[in-house]
């Protein structure tokens, strides 16, 4: 690949760096990121273009860009990821920087991001946390609560590498960018990036960068507490296993145990006694957690089928591996096996005599029966919908993604010589 200097005006057809800057109404500051972005690119002599992905701007943006030599490309739907995909599609390099067109941040100071990616990383964001944060350039409930709460979490459910999940100012290879199947259209999708980065196995790193004050004369686009909850229901709807799998271990662990130490009579600790009430309670905890734990397993299968994670977690790739009569199978077996019982306790009861019974050692004899059944319904009637779901995915004959690490990052010859 080339590696001439970008002259003033000019794009090049194949350049090797796309620098891309979404922008709605940034008229204010727009040209000064241009200028920066062009003068670091002459500094560094690549071939580069600089895109402005804008997303429906009335304040004359196009035309400053275009006069400055940038590409334009307009997109219709309006969201902060849909203009994101968008110059991600439309780029012309291997590599892309992406960052927001409001000046506050420093184009002029993207060599950290180079060298990453010249070195092999196929993602690099943006830590502002470690590069500096000039006063009045981050709201302080950004700073010390939205931000560090919701890369904390991030980087607990993922296990990503990032102390700044929402840093705007990040690098990245295209092909692979473009492979891990990006969909969000607002704010969410800086998340996005990272989740499905670091669930496909790609290499990221970060860097430090800095935050200064905008420039704009307008509120911001962003939306704290909007924005702030349509990170955080990404971050959970794509780790199931914290919304249903650990509580529905949890409530099943509980809920059997109590039952098991309930069914021979009742339970003192210290001063509190636990008896038919507590068992009871304690099967309502085993139906929930069974519940929670079919709903895992159809959401993770879902999520896969529909291609909104790379691969099934070893777990559940091992229980939708296994015929679904089997589920079936020993569904039946809960549900006969309750019945048998609540069968066998009325005939005794009847040979009692019904008005005379003591609830303390019916019930006791009754709830785990009556689990058993409600249990053995559930787990029957979800393998025949697994099954259903199974077909559905085999008829669209969608291949499971592969791993994007099986194949070597693509390394551009123009951005390697540049470290």
């Amino acid at each position: 690949m080339s590696s001439t200097c970008l002259s003033i005006g000019a794009t090049p057809k194949n350049p090797d760096l796309t620098i891309l800057m979404p922008c709605l109404n940034e008229a204010r500051t727009l040209s000064t990121c241009i200028d920066k972005a062009q003068r670091f690119i002459s500094r560094r002599r690549i071939s580069a273009e600089i895109l402005v992905a804008d997303n429906g701007s009335t304040d004359g943006s196009q035309a400053i860009a275009a006069a400055l030599g940038a590409r334009v490309v307009r997109v219709e739907n309006r969201g902060y990821g849909n203009a994101l995909r968008a110059g991600i599609e439309e780029a012309r390099g291997a590599y892309i920087i992406m960052g927001d067109a409001d000046d506050s941040y420093d184009f002029l100071a993207l060599d950290p991001f180079i060298d990453k990616l010249s070195a092999g990383a196929d993602v690099v964001i943006g830590n502002r946390f470690l590069g500096g944060i000039a006063p009045g350039a981050m709201p302080v409930h950004h700073r010390f609560l939205g931000n560090p709460v919701l890369s904390l979490i991030g980087r607990l459910l993922f296990h990503a590498p990032i102390g700044d999940f929402h840093c705007g100012l990040r690098g990245f290879r295209r092909e692979a960018m473009l492979s891990v199947g990006l969909h969000c259209e607002g704010m969410e999708f800086a998340s996005e990036m990272i989740v499905k980065s670091a669930l496909a196995g790609l290499r990221i790193e970060e860097v430090p960068t800095t935050l200064s004050k905008d420039g704009r004369n307008r509120p911001p686009h962003l939306r704290s507490f909007r924005d702030g909850w349509r990170h955080l229901s990404f971050l959970f709807l794509h780790c199931p296993r914290w919304i249903f799998l650990y509580p529905a271990l949890s409530l099943l662990a509980a809920g059997v145990a109590l039952q098991a130490a309930l069914y021979g009579g009742p339970l003192f600790i210290g001063g509190a006694g636990f008896d038919i009430h507590t068992m009871l309670a304690a099967a309502l905890f085993t139906i929930i957690g069974l519940q929670l734990s079919i709903f895992w397993l159809l959401a993770q299968y879902s999520a896969w089928a529909n291609q909104l994670v790379p691969n099934l977690s070893p777990a559940a790739k091992l229980l939708t591996s296994q015929r679904w009569e089997w589920g079936f199978l020993l569904g039946g077996c809960l549900l006969a096996g309750g019945l048998a019982a609540l069968v066998f306790q009325a005939a005794s009861w009847s040979a009692l005599g019904f008005p005379g019974l003591d609830p303390q050692s019916t019930m006791r004899a009754l709830i785990p029966a009556a689990s058993a059944v409600i249990a053995g319904a559930e787990v029957a009637m979800a393998s025949l919908l697994l099954q259903i779901l199974k077909i559905g995915y085999a008829r669209r004959s969608v291949i499971e993604p592969p791993s994007l690490r099986s194949t070597p990052p693509v390394r551009s010859a123009a951005l390697s010589t540049l470290t």
